[in-house]
C-alpha cells in the first residue's frame, strides 16, 4: 500500500502513519471503523480523533504507528485538555486506545500505547441538556400550523419524543409500520441505540397525534416507508426520503422560535422534558429507565432536572 487515498467508510483517508506501518495495518485501519464501530456517530468521532492525532504524531516527529508510545498519547491528551471539555477529551481518548487494542489483536502493533494514560477526571450528577417547563412544551405543540402536512409532521415528531422518551436517532429511523395497534391502544416500536428494538404503547395526546400524521399525510399505505419524511420540492407534500437529523434540528430550533422560547432547546430537550416530567408527577426512577431504554437508572438520573426547580425556588430567598 504506497497511497493514502484509501477511502474510510466515513469519508475519510488512512493515515500516512499507518500506511508506513504496511498493508496489513491498512486493512486492520479500515476494518476498525467498517466492522468494530456500528454507531455512525461515534465512527465519525472516531476516525476524526484518530485523523486528529496521527497528525500530531507525524508532526511529533513519529513515522509509522509502530513507533507510538504512551508518551505521545499523554502529551497529545494533555493538548486537548486546552481546547476541549473533559467529556469529548474522554472520548477522543477512548477512541484512540481502543483502536490501537484492534491493531494489537490483529497482530499490527505489539502493545497499545494508550492502555496506561489516563483522561481527565469528570463527573456529571446533572446533564447539561435544557429542559423545558411542562407548559413551554405544551405552547410549543398548540403553536404548530397543522392544517399542513408538515405540521402535522413536526408535531407527531415533537410529540413522538416528549411523550415516548425517544432519542431522535431512533424517531427518524422508525417506518411508517411501527406505530401499530395492540390491544386496543396503538404503540411504537423504537430501535434505540445498538440496536436494541423497544416498544412502548402511547400516551393519549401522542396517539391522537399519530392517527393525524399518518391518515391526514397519506403515509398509511406505506408501511414499509419511512415515518417522518422530507417535503418533496415544490409540491408542500411528504416524499418517500426520510427525514435528517440535521433538518429535525432545524425544525425545532425554528418551531421554538415562532412559539416565543428563549430557551435554546435540541432534539435531546424533549426527551430529558418527558421525563422530568413523568418523575414530577409521581413516576418512578425505575420505571423511567425502562421507559427510555436505559441500561442503569444511573443514566436516568441525569435527566431527572426536579432540582433545578428547588434551587430556583431557594435563590427566591435571597431578599435585600
Amino acid at each position: 500500500m504506497a497511497r493514502t487515498e484509501l477511502a474510510l467508510p466515513i469519508g475519510a483517508t488512512v493515515p500516512a502513519l499507518v500506511v508506513a506501518a504496511g498493508e496489513r495495518a491498512g486493512v486492520r485501519f479500515l476494518e476498525f471503523f467498517a466492522s468494530a464501530i456500528r454507531n455512525p456517530h461515534t465512527r465519525r468521532a472516531y476516525a476524526r480523533a484518530a485523523g486528529d492525532f496521527f497528525a500530531w504524531c507525524a508532526g511529533a516527529g513519529v513515522t509509522s504507528i509502530t513507533d507510538v508510545q504512551p508518551l505521545h498519547v499523554a502529551a497529545w491528551i494533555e493538548l486537548q485538555t486546552q481546547t476541549h471539555a473533559a467529556p469529548t477529551v474522554k472520548q477522543r481518548l477512548a477512541a484512540i486506545r481502543h483502536l490501537f487494542d484492534w491493531l494489537v489483536t490483529g497482530q499490527v502493533v505489539p502493545h497499545n500505547p494508550a492502555a496506561s494514560v489516563r483522561g481527565p477526571s469528570h463527573t456529571a450528577k446533572v446533564g447539561k441538556t435544557p429542559v423545558l417547563d411542562p407548559a413551554e412544551a405544551r405552547l410549543l405543540l398548540d403553536s404548530i400550523d397543522v392544517s399542513t402536512p408538515i405540521g402535522l409532521r413536526d408535531r407527531a415528531l415533537i410529540a413522538l419524543m416528549v411523550f415516548s422518551f425517544a432519542r431522535v436517532g431512533a424517531a427518524l429511523a422508525m417506518h411508517v409500520e411501527d406505530v401499530y395497534v395492540q390491544n386496543r391502544r396503538l404503540w411504537v416500536r423504537l430501535r434505540e441505540k445498538g440496536g436494541k428494538a423497544h416498544a412502548m404503547p402511547c400516551h393519549h395526546t401522542l396517539e391522537a397525534y399519530l392517527h393525524a400524521y399518518i391518515e391526514e399525510s397519506g403515509i398509511a399505505s406505506d408501511p414499509k416507508g419511512p415515518l417522518f419524511r422530507t417535503i418533496a420540492r415544490g409540491t408542500g407534500r411528504l416524499s418517500t426520503t426520510s427525514l435528517p437529523q440535521a433538518n429535525a434540528y432545524a425544525m425545532v430550533r425554528r418551531r421554538a422560535l415562532v412559539a416565543g422560547i428563549g430557551t435554546k432547546i435540541g432534539n435531546h430537550t424533549f426527551r430529558a422534558t418527558g421525563i422530568t416530567a413523568y418523575l414530577k408527577n409521581g413516576g418512578t426512577l425505575e420505571n423511567a429507565a425502562a421507559m427510555a431504554n436505559h441500561a442503569s437508572t444511573r443514566t436516568t438520573q441525569l435527566y431527572d432536572r426536579r432540582r433545578d426547580d428547588v434551587s430556583l425556588d431557594e435563590i427566591e430567598r435571597i431578599q435585600l
